[in-house]
């Protein structure tokens, strides 16, 4: 090609930069000089690039101020020429001259933009030929498709390949809900026919489990994907209709290509890791089983170690467990796709920063549960005080502490709250019922001792629920100013009947007290009264009270 002089470079830099759009560029002198004699352009670098755009469709990346005119301006002037072409129908041929440091695109021989050394990055192998070349083949196909935009009936067309295609596409939709419909009913059908047959369980129990749900589900995010995959199709068609959404379609589907290439070069490149996670999972799960039968043999008693109890083997089974699948979870997370991502890695920032902040609380009940636990405090089935609730344990948990009272109430008691409180347990030996239960009474002076004495352990003895082994005892525990207390004490053979059998022995003591004519005059005894303070034995079914079925119980 030949090269142009300065003079004449100066005339197409006007030229492109919008000065006399209206005209036709004249003709340039025969060159006078050699390309490598001839004055310099003046040209700087931009902080400021700019990319020309005709038709929706990007051309180049102006990055130099050629002239003092920025790459803006130079990209707003080449536009109005294109459009004054593109509106005189002359669109051909666009080529491109080389000259010193650049190269100018021409279309129809009218000068459109300058390419200078200042829009290529020569540090990634760009040159300006290559940029030269790749400008004019993207102008070519915008001036196409800025003249298809302005032909009526290339447009018309378009309209209606793109209403078929909508067409077509809402139809694909449309059966694929159909399908989805039938397929999903065929299914629950096919399963519970077969699962009938087999024998394994009946319809009733197949219908309340969440297999059919599970297989419904499945269906639907099948018939969910399917219909994603035509409503994409369907609006990429679409768009590459029309001229000028064209390049949205296009980058619509270079988008979906290069998103299932990636994909499924990831897939491939994740094969060994997904192998190593595999190959780790399956030897814990082989551990964790041995852990499990191991321990379950202690809690059954038939291996004995010194240095674990019983009681002990199942929060410990537990510990292990947990402790093996955070190994399984460390060992298995560098092989796990796209753990080394930055977006992996800030999503476990972020829990592992949840976790800190968010389970003091949590880590304060575990490790109380574990004090719980290795302290041997508490078992399940003793019945046991903690706090101000009484009754029988029936869980302990890693967070808390279940207890179900003697009201068949069920109190859920955090493992610090345990900790911190004072607790009494009255199954803790092995002869859980040896355990004394008291019950107090305060009686005159006047009365005789061994007397009071006697009553009690009568009572005792007429009140089933109460052992025989050891003997209730009967102990003096206060003599106060104007009465003896006297507590009974006595081993219940169940704690659970703990509220009915009081009830009994208290209905006891009374009828045997008024039966004796010795007066109760619990809780305080201040002075004797003219007359005594008992229930004479007549009036002891007095209405609307029964006589006793059972006289020896007196309940």
């Amino acid at each position: 090609m030949t090269a142009f002089p300065a003079s004449a470079l100066a005339l197409c830099l006007a030229l492109a930069a919008g000065a006399g759009a209206a005209a036709q560029p004249r003709e340039a002198p025969p060159p006078s000089a050699d390309a490598s004699v001839a004055a310099p352009i003046p040209m700087e670098a931009s902080r400021e690039p700019f990319t020309l755009t005709f038709a929706n469709r990007p051309i180049v990346v102006l990055r130099a101020r050629v002239l003092g005119r920025s790459p803006g301006e130079r990209a707003e002037g080449a536009g109005r020429v294109l459009d004054d072409l593109v509106a005189r129908r002359v669109t051909a041929p666009v080529a491109w001259r080389p000259f010193q440091d650049g190269a100018l695109v021409t279309v129809a021989e009218r000068a459109v933009v300058m390419l200078t050394t200042g829009e290529v990055d020569e540090l990634l192998g760009e040159t300006i030929d290559a940029a030269a070349e790749q400008t004019v083949a993207r102008l070519r196909q915008a001036l196409d498709e800025a003249v298809e935009a302005r032909t009526p009936g290339m447009l018309l067309r378009s309209a209606a390949l793109a209403g078929m295609g909508f067409a077509v596409g809402l139809f694909a939709v449309w059966g694929i809900a159909r399908t989805h419909r039938a397929a999903s009913n065929k299914l629950v059908t096919v399963a519970e026919q077969t699962v009938t047959r087999s024998g394994l369980a009946d319809l009733h129990s197949l219908r309340a489990s969440r297999l059919l749900e599970f297989e419904r589900r499945f269906v639907t995010v099948v018939a969910v994907g399917l219909a994603l995959v035509v409503t994409y199709a369907t609006a990429t068609f679409v768009l590459r209709r029309f001229p000028y959404t064209r390049p949205w379609g296009e980058s619509m589907r270079a988008f979906l290509l290069a998103s299932t290439e990636q994909l499924a070069l990831q897939i491939v490149h994740a094969v060994p890791g997904l192998f190593s996670v595999l190959l780790i999972c399956i030897v814990a799960r082989f551990t964790v089983r041995l852990i499990r039968m191991w321990f379950n043999a202690v809690e059954r008693g038939t291996v004995t170690p010194r240095w674990i109890y019983p009681e002990t083997a199942q929060p410990t089974r537990r510990l292990l467990t947990a402790l093996v699948w955070i190994t399984v979870v460390v060992m298995a997370y560098p092989y796990l796709p796209g753990s080394q991502t930055e977006a992996f890695k800030g999503v476990s920032v972020i829990l592992g920063l949840m976790v800190t902040f968010g389970s003091s609380g949590i880590v304060n009940q575990i490790m109380s549960g574990f004090m719980i636990t290795y302290s041997r405090a508490l078992r399940l089935g003793d019945f046991v005080r903690i706090g101000d609730v009484e009754g029988t344990v029936t869980q302990l948990g890693v967070l808390s502490t279940k207890v179900r009272t003697l009201q068949r109430e069920e109190v859920t008691i955090p493992n610090a709250v345990v900790v911190g409180q004072t607790t009494t347990d009255y199954s803790r030996y092995r002869d859980a019922q040896s355990t004394l239960t008291p019950t107090s009474v305060t009686i005159g002076y006047d009365a005789p001792w061994r007397q009071v004495q006697s009553l009690l352990l009568l009572a005792a003895e007429r009140t089933s629920g109460i052992q025989r082994e050891p003997a209730p005892i009967v102990l003096q525990t206060a003599l106060q100013d104007f009465y003896v207390s006297y507590t009974l004490f006595v081993c219940l053979e169940s704690q659970e009947s703990r509220l009915t059998t009081l009830h009994a022995l208290h209905a006891h003591i009374q009828d045997l007290f008024n039966e004796y004519g010795v007066q109760i005059m619990s809780p305080n005894y201040l002075t004797d009264p003219a007359a005594p303070k008992v229930v004479a034995r007549r009036d002891w079914f007095a209405a609307p009270a029964r006589p006793d079925p059972s006289p020896q119980d007196g309940v």
